[in-house]
């Protein structure tokens, strides 16, 4: 029997034709990080108070700038033990019957009632319209904000499970396309609601094809490479997701206006359908689904852009799930067997930590507080270290080990945070930087590992499955650091840590994937010394064979030629 393995020995394990796919693919990853964490940009709250026409005339007369006009007319009110100028209060007084003139330096409101905001909002955001300032998302409607992103995610959780199912049923490529479709249509759609519940509407709808078309892509280029290269291409394909971070902050920087912007993040993904002309069906799921001369096709095609040439062996390629109980992906198929429902039950919890605790480290550095468009930089540079460590370790050392070291160093760099006194502030920053590297790097690593841990008929959508705890997670992570921060500030940091130091302990209890094959059937992952024979023996009965092809050839008569 002819694995597709086998074959990519001939075909190419890394040649031109899947550096192309490659290439392509990683451009999928920079969008993403604008339909993410754009909220930032598009929903951006900035400074504001209480709206007065009376006082809005009267400054337009005089002439005052907006901070002399606040100071004199909004009353202050005790946040955190300061006292600051209300955002969601005003005077409630009539202006023109008080002695307001453009000479007014100081006002003695005495015991002057207060009011909620009654005629909206005034921003002090220089030009920047966000969504925020659109709909007047501010005050008692600030909650309002954050449905954007939950929507998101709830579209992120359905989403991936569904496009999950479809990739393994109807096939990667199809799947990835019909999700950029629906991303392009559900992206233009977010830029021209008219109004808040038609853009949640439309927001769900945009996140339901945008992680699903992602993870599709992710699989299809693991299942076109040899085993030695899906480390390095897993690691980029997710570091473009940084870079993309990177170009997010410029973008928003020259494109003030939210909608613009959406459409601009959006653009990629109508771009993408282009590629049915430029990438393949997966050979390893067609093979998974009795297709085998399409499989061959899609081969020889990859050969011959490789420059390869392939042996009669492609004539003995079959299925590589013939000995599976069934080709078609199901949940029980993820819990129904012991090692496969110890693989889930990990994989789920380090995919929920890692959104926890990457969430929770972003928004406990002191990297958003100030300049928004370099806070961005900085956080899309602290990632690119992780990416080159795992490439360098991962290889040499293991998936595990590095796996489980860089939740261990997240966590213990949560505890330690939490412990610093204030005044030691960039000692403070420093140690939360490492952490937030601990576990980038395992957000990057679960994915991969996730993948090597699954056979190829339902590797998809256990990808897709165990992922939905990262959407949970994201849901998890404000509530957590908020709520508990009212408790004590740095509560939130040690449930960090505890998860971090849990999920590292359970990685040790995977197996090493390191060199190994993608496994076909539910049967290689429970009984791995099985798959390990079989390859020996394969690779016994070639060195057997290699001795003869060269007797053959040197005792061949010439005469006979």
């Amino acid at each position: 029997m002819t694995t597709f393995d086998d074959i990519l020995e001939e075909a190419g394990k890394f040649g031109r034709c899947q550096k192309r796919i490659f290439a392509l693919l990683c451009m999928v990853s920079m969008p993403w990080a604008g339909v993410y964490v754009g909220i930032v940009f598009q929903g951006y709250t900035p400074d504001h108070w209480c709206r007065d026409a009376a006082v809005v005339e009267r400054r337009q007369e005089c002439g005052w700038s907006l901070a002399h006009t606040r100071r004199l007319t909004v009353p202050l009110v005790n946040s955190s033990g300061e006292l600051q100028q209300s955002s969601c209060e005003q005077y409630d007084v009539d202006w023109n019957t008080t002695g307001l003139t453009c000479d007014t330096i100081e006002m003695n409101h005495g015991k002057t009632p207060t009011t909620t905001c009654k005629n909206g909002w005034e921003y002090d955001y220089e030009g920047r319209q966000s969504f925020v300032t659109e709909f007047d998302l501010v005050c008692s409607d600030g909650w309002l904000v954050d449905m954007y992103q939950a929507t998101l995610n709830v579209g992120f959780l359905v989403g991936s499970i569904a496009i999950g199912y479809l990739a393994d049923r109807f096939g990667r490529k199809m799947s990835f396309l019909m999700s950029n479709l629906l991303n392009g249509i559900a992206g233009i759609l977010v830029a021209i609601a008219p109004n808040y519940i038609s853009l949640l509407v439309f927001r769900t709808l945009y996140g339901f094809g945008v992680k699903g078309g992602w993870v599709a892509g992710y699989v299809l280029i693991t299942e076109l490479v040899g085993v030695e290269y899906r480390r390095t291409v897993g690691v980029i394909y997710q570091m473009f997701f940084s870079v993309g971070i990177l170009l997010l902050p410029l973008l928003a920087y020259f494109i003030t206006d939210w909608r613009w912007l959406q459409v601009v993040i959006t653009m990629p993904y109508i771009v993408f359908l282009s590629y049915y002309w430029f990438i393949p069906e997966s050979p390893r799921w067609l093979l998974s689904q009795n297709r085998k001369s399409k499989a061959v096709e899609i081969t020889e095609a990859m050969a011959k852009e490789n420059k390869m040439t392939l042996s009669k062996n492609i004539e003995t390629l079959t299925d590589d799930n013939a000995d599976s109980d069934s080709n078609t992906a199901s949940f029980m198929d993820l819990i129904r067997t012991p090692k496969m429902r110890k693989h889930t039950i990990i994989l789920s919890f380090n995919w929920f930590t890692s959104a926890v605790v990457y969430q929770g480290l972003i928004m406990r550095l002191g990297i958003l507080g100030g300049n928004v468009y370099i806070d961005f930089l900085i956080s899309g540079l602290v990632e690119f270290p992780a990416a080159f460590l795992i490439l360098f370790t991962i290889e040499r050392i293991g998936r595990r080990l590095p796996f489980a070291t860089a939740n261990i160093v997240a966590g213990a760099s949560c505890f330690i945070t939490a412990f610093i006194p204030d005044s030691m502030f960039w000692f403070k920053t420093v140690v939360a930087c490492i952490g937030r590297l601990g576990i980038t790097m395992a957000f990057e690593m679960v994915v991969f590992v996730n993948t090597e841990l699954y056979p190829t008929f339902v590797r998809n959508f256990g990808v897709s499955v165990c992922s939905t705890l990262c959407d949970v997670g994201g849901i998890v992570a404000p509530f957590l650091l908020y709520r508990l921060a009212v408790i004590w500030l740095e509560l939130p940091l040690i449930i960090f840590g505890s998860l971090a130091f849990l999920a590292g302990g359970l990685v040790l209890l995977l197996p090493e994937t390191r060199g190994v094959p993608l496994p076909d059937t539910i049967d290689d992952i429970e009984y791995p010394d099985k798959m390990k024979e079989q390859m020996a023996l394969k690779n016994q009965q070639l060195d057997n064979l290699l001795p003869q092809t060269n007797s053959i050839s040197t005792n061949k008569d010439p005469a006979s030629v």
